[in-house]
């Protein structure tokens, strides 16, 4: 939205320049009143609509790596640029972890360690393995054609090793003035995101065991399929004091309970980039995040990271903002001058249209 948004006002645009603007998105329903956007939504375009506004187009972006769009892209002869949201173009499951291990994935598709590929994913069916690894030839080879790469973050950029990348880091907004939801008086720390394995909120769990004696809560904000096991372990380890799941809070319950958080946690095995990580340091909360490429790249010395999966230093991490609110009031206040600096919609958008220039220029 605030990239199609930004483009369509034509920010930093030549004189006269006009750029017209067509979101073609798979869902039905409506969101919102789309009347008052300034560009035009197709929504579950047919086949031969998807393909009329893409000849149409000076610059098709595929915002992923959807097969369809991409396999048009080359077929039309359409100068394509693909924004990668994940790793399907050099892994398999999309997610670059390895499911045996539960540990983020060396790289083995990269490597031709197929072997090791086909092992991750058994656990999904023979046929279905054996799909998402053959389609994952064809994506990467359809992003090798590509006029473009788009990664949010340089760490992703080496394991997906593309031609002709471009690093263009999300931009983000945030509410800075919801009031705080209180917590009893307690520190609150929170995680945000979709209970799966991958988000690393069992480590976050045993991490919260260790530091059982200091007065504070951690408010869990999502849901997911791994929501039943998480809740069966905290009560597994005491911790129903100190821990509450929320679900999936929208709107001003989500928002305030950010605004009451002292701490954004962010213990995944794998991430592309992590918007939750800078939506909380543009919030002025100090981030907390596993030694993951792409976390570290976006918090920089703005945050406190941990070895990966290692519970006993995420404690210490905590312990510290725990201990001493002027350490913390220090790295959140350096943590929003970094996201004002780097990671604003107006800066996405404008590297964006330099991009699009450039290919432009290059006919």
């Amino acid at each position: 939205m605030e990239l199609a948004r930004g483009i369509a006002a034509g920010v930093e645009s030549g004189p006269g320049e006009r750029v017209e603007v067509t979101v073609a998105v798979p869902q039905v329903g409506p969101s919102g009143n789309e009347r008052d956007l300034p560009f035009t939504v197709v929504r579950k375009p047919g086949l031969l609509r998807l393909i009329r506004l893409m000849l149409d187009a000076d610059i098709v972006h595929v915002a992923g790596s959807d097969l369809l769009p991409l396999l048009l892209g080359w077929l039309l002869r359409r100068r394509f640029v693909v924004e990668h949201h994940g790793f399907q173009a050099a892994c398999p499951n999309g997610q670059l972890m390895y499911e045996p291990a539960q540990t983020l994935c060396i790289g083995h598709y990269m490597a031709g360690r197929h072997f090791h590929c086909l092992r991750c994913n058994a656990g999904r069916g023979k046929l279905f393995t054996l799909k998402l690894w053959l389609l994952t030839y064809v994506r990467r080879w359809c992003c090798l054609q590509a006029a473009a790469n788009v990664v949010p973050t340089a760490w992703l950029g080496t394991i997906l090793q593309l031609p002709r990348t471009r690093t263009i880091h999300h931009g983000v907004t945030a509410n800075q003035d919801t009031a705080a939801e209180s917590c009893g008086g307690r520190p609150s720390v929170v995680f945000v995101g979709r209970l799966v394995t991958v988000k690393g909120v069992k480590v976050l769990l045993e991490a919260v065991n260790c530091l059982r004696h200091y007065e504070f809560q951690l408010n869990i904000i999502g849901d997911g399929p791994e929501r039943a096991r998480l809740e069966g372990h905290m009560r597994a380890l005491g911790l129903e004091k100190h821990v509450v799941f929320s679900g999936s809070l929208v709107g001003q319950e989500r928002e305030r309970a950010l605004a009451g958080a002292k701490a954004v946690i962010v213990p995944s095995i794998s991430e592309t980039f992590g918007l939750v990580v800078a939506e909380g340091m543009l919030r002025k909360k100090v981030l907390i995040v596993s030694q993951v490429g792409a976390l570290t790249e976006v918090i920089g010395d703005a945050g406190l990271a941990f070895p990966t999966g290692d519970a006993k230093a995420l404690a210490g991490c905590l312990e510290q903002v725990l201990r001493s609110d002027q350490f913390a009031d220090q790295l959140a206040l350096r943590a929003a001058q970094r996201a004002s600096s780097l990671f604003t919609p107006e800066r996405m958008v404008n590297q964006h249209l330099v991009l699009y220039r450039q290919l432009l220029n290059e006919c």
